[in-house]
């Protein structure tokens, strides 16, 4: 079962706005990290690093809550609860080179927002959100 992401709030959804994601930890405990996103038709799409916690929480647990607003007008906000539907490194750095761009930070992740040569050392992911549940402000 999904939910659509409504028209009048898809904006905070395809960026950039500020997007926070909590996911869980293993021992319950909730971890929540700012994050780029954009939308592929009502599919949430957030670039990690396969190294990090919330890329290894998603893997143990595929519920996730995003918020998205935006800094002048934090009333009108959209909360989508989902589930991790894909997590593929095939695409990620792509991926994650589209969010750079539409986050206003350049052309290249590896070398525009972070030294050139954490590439060697973190391996992108593309992550997929289905909306379970979504809520909207304002």
């Amino acid at each position: 079962m999904s939910e659509q992401i409504p028209e009048s709030h898809r904006d905070l959804l395809a960026g950039p706005v500020n997007v926070v994601l909590t996911t869980v930890m293993p021992d319950g405990q909730p971890q929540t990290t700012p994050i780029w996103c954009n939308l592929e038709g009502d599919m949430v799409l957030i670039s990690t690093m396969k190294q990090f916690r919330k890329a290894k929480n998603m893997r143990g647990n595929p519920m996730v809550t995003l918020l998205a607003y935006r800094l002048k007008e934090p009333l009108r906000n959209i909360e989508v609860r989902g589930r991790v539907v894909e997590m593929s490194e095939e695409g990620a750095e792509d991926h994650l080179n589209e969010l750079n761009m539409l986050y206003g930070a350049g052309p290249n992740f590896f070398g525009d927002s972070v030294d050139a040569e954490l590439r060697h050392k973190f391996t992108p992911v593309k992550v997929k959100i289905q909306p379970v549940r979504v809520r909207v402000e304002g």
